[in-house]
């Protein structure tokens, strides 16, 4: 089974890490290969372009791709959407001259919009229902309303700063986006395939997470677990020796600090913090 991952840009490296943690060790992964082994034998990975790997699926040249849920948008193929792998965060939005005359996306009609989503562009223009040209650019987005080749652009911003430095302004968001794992419709349930997506969804719902290991006093359990904000129950288990109890608990990493506190009033003791790899939920 192949899947696609980006060959380069600001995916590939956080798509070589997730495989990496999920336990998808890619063997020989260098620069300019197509191809590269994993672990798996079973399991082969195509390096492709993020802008084609919505295709590489669709024609089954892979069973599954990683790539953002815009390159999918505008390929306008049909993919099983898996999993919101949950890196590579961006917006695709219309945004035009801060001082110039379009200021909503009525404002368009009859102007032009220059992009690299022309597609994703058009579509949206249509739900509004505001008809204007939209001109297909494959770079320097942003300088088009400056040379009066466009009156607004729709293009990606992480921060807006881009635009800003540019003396550009959004004016609607057209689409949120992030990095899923898509499959081909007809392999999105193969076994090999699920088994992909259960790897990196179990690095997905680890991240935040943290594992906590507790003794307690048997009449203070109770107690803590009044404390213990954690995914459903604790893990009770005996002390061989003792009449404490060790408690095993997962809590997001944002409530670990008081969590502490107020374990260590409830009367546990030996308090553990330790990170997860993974998580099968």
């Amino acid at each position: 089974m192949r899947i696609a991952v980006p060959n380069k840009g600001r995916l590939h490296d956080p798509t070589m890490r997730l495989l990496e943690r999920a336990g998808l060790h890619v063997r020989d992964g260098a620069d300019r290969k197509l191809y590269a082994d994993t672990v798996d034998p079973e399991v082969t990975v195509l390096f492709a372009r993020a802008a084609d790997i919505p295709e590489y699926v669709a024609d089954g040249a892979a069973a599954c791709g990683i790539t953002g849920l815009d390159q999918v948008r505008e390929s306008e193929v049909d993919l099983a959407d898996l999993i919101d792998l949950e890196f590579g965060r961006c917006r695709l939005v219309l945004a035009a001259p801060e001082e110039g005359s379009v200021k909503t996306v009525d404002d368009l009609a009859g102007g032009t919009v220059a992009t690299e989503f022309p597609n994703v562009t058009r579509q949206f223009l249509a739900d509004r229902g505001v008809e204007a040209d939209v001109a297909e650019v494959s770079g320097a987005t942003e300088l088009t309303p400056h040379v009066d080749i466009a009156d607004a652009i729709v293009d990606i911003t992480s921060t807006g700063t881009t635009l800003r430095m540019n003396r550009l302004e959004v004016v609607e968001e057209v689409l949120e986006s992030s990095v899923h794992l898509f499959a081909h419709p007809d392999r999105a349930d193969d076994p090999k395939v699920r088994q992909v997506e259960t790897a990196l969804g179990s690095v997905v719902a680890a991240d935040g997470k943290r594992y906590l290991m507790m003794n307690v006093p048997e009449g203070r359990l109770e107690a803590v677990e009044d404390v213990i904000p954690g995914m459903g129950g604790p893990t009770v288990m005996d002390v061989a020796g003792s009449d404490a109890l060790a408690v095993h608990v997962v809590v997001d990493e944002r409530e670990v600090f008081e969590t502490i506190t107020r374990l260590k009033e409830a009367g546990a003791t030996d308090i553990l913090v330790t990170e997860i790899e993974r998580l099968v939920e």
